[in-house]
């Protein structure tokens, strides 16, 4: 098998999905946290605040989704038809809460009206909520396993998604993205909604670590295939230990009152996160929880190697663009938001 420095074209593939996985995570996980908690705002000028913080880049950060759905097609076709087959309901779930959130930040403004703003602020935060919880309920399962049959097909009923470690999962998603939403939003505020944001900050981040805590311990005690490889192999044990120091890092940043600082170790918390999930299955891409030989691995689902070869060159060249791009329209929108005739 042919190899680049070291290792083979579908390990590599996996990584870049991985990568592009995470950037997404990071990327929308704060606008969805900040819709998440949009209700927690009471006045109109608040939620118009919030809403410009992330108007300019909320929909530039779902291009790392399209990318990632793209990654999982061409490099692996088998998984993507197993993974989208067999979650069609929550995907479904997912596809109409990003479009019902699309449409309530962009029909918010066009009236004036209490009511009007009510609803769309209400139909805002609900699907950001939903999108958050169906993917922590989508990663649940993925990490736990679902059942296929020889032909890679999803053979279970779809309430069987619905089970306590994919529910933890969900909720403790739920959490960190509206954690990290509010450090977001504490950036990017000051005067009397700074001082909201910064409280609804620490209240998310115990949210968070109460979540994480019962999600850790449920997975020690009844999920044991997720902590084989860092049984197996001592020197893993860095990435859950980058992990805790990110975690341990954000209220101490809060206090601090360091915000930005904050971010960067809750980006880092769901970055070590997703890869921790990822070594735990790695070789696998989707576990048959029926029949581990039923399960769909980087090699029974890759691609051919030219075409990983050939993925590889594009995605060396278009991913550095699309991070640049990322990073030029932060730059750009950088600072606090103000109230203006653009606003919306």
């Amino acid at each position: 098998m042919e190899t680049l420095l070291g290792l083979d074209y579908n390990t590599w593939w996996f990584l870049v999905f991985g990568g592009v996985i995470s950037g997404y995570a990071i990327l929308d996980g704060f606008d969805l946290g900040a819709g998440a908690l949009h209700l927690f705002l009471k006045k109109e000028e608040s939620r118009r605040i919030a809403l410009n913080a992330i108007g300019p880049i909320w929909d530039g950060n779902e291009v790392w989704l399209v990318i990632g759905g793209g990654a999982l097609f061409a490099g692996f076709p088998v998984a993507y038809a197993a993974i989208f087959s067999a979650f069609y309901i929550p995907f479904m779930v997912f596809i109409v809460g990003l479009i019902w959130r699309g449409v309530a930040i962009e029909f918010r403004s066009k009236e004036p009206g209490k009511k009007w703003r009510m609803a769309w602020d209400f139909i805002y935060s609900f699907a950001s909520i939903t999108i958050a919880v169906s993917l922590g309920l989508m990663l649940g399962n993925v990490a736990l396993g679902i059942p296929l049959n020889e032909e890679h097909e999803f053979i279970g009923d779809w309430l069987s998604f619905l089970n306590p470690f994919s529910i933890m999962v969900a909720i403790t998603s739920l959490a960190l993205f509206m954690m990290h939403g509010a450090i977001f939003l504490a950036m990017k505020t000051e005067n009397r909604l700074f001082a909201k944001i910064t409280v609804l900050a620490k209240n998310f981040t115990i949210f968070f670590l109460v979540a994480f805590g019962f999600s850790s311990l449920y997975t020690l005690l009844y999920i044991p295939h997720l902590s084989d490889q860092l049984r197996s192999h001592p020197a893993y044990f860095i990435l859950p230990l980058i992990m805790f120091l990110a975690i341990a890092n954000i209220p101490r940043q809060l206090n601090k009152r360091k915000y930005r600082f904050a971010f960067i170790s809750s980006s880092v918390t769901i970055a070590s996160l997703l890869a921790m999930v990822a070594l735990e299955v790695f070789p696998v891409l989707l576990m048959a929880s029926n029949n581990s030989a039923n399960s769909i691995t980087i090699t029974n689902a890759a691609s051919s190697l030219k075409t990983m070869k050939t993925l590889l060159l594009i995605a060396g060249i278009g991913t550095p663009l699309v991070g640049a791009y990322t990073l030029f329209v932060f730059w750009t929108f950088k600072g606090k938001v103000q109230i203006d005739e653009m606003s919306y």
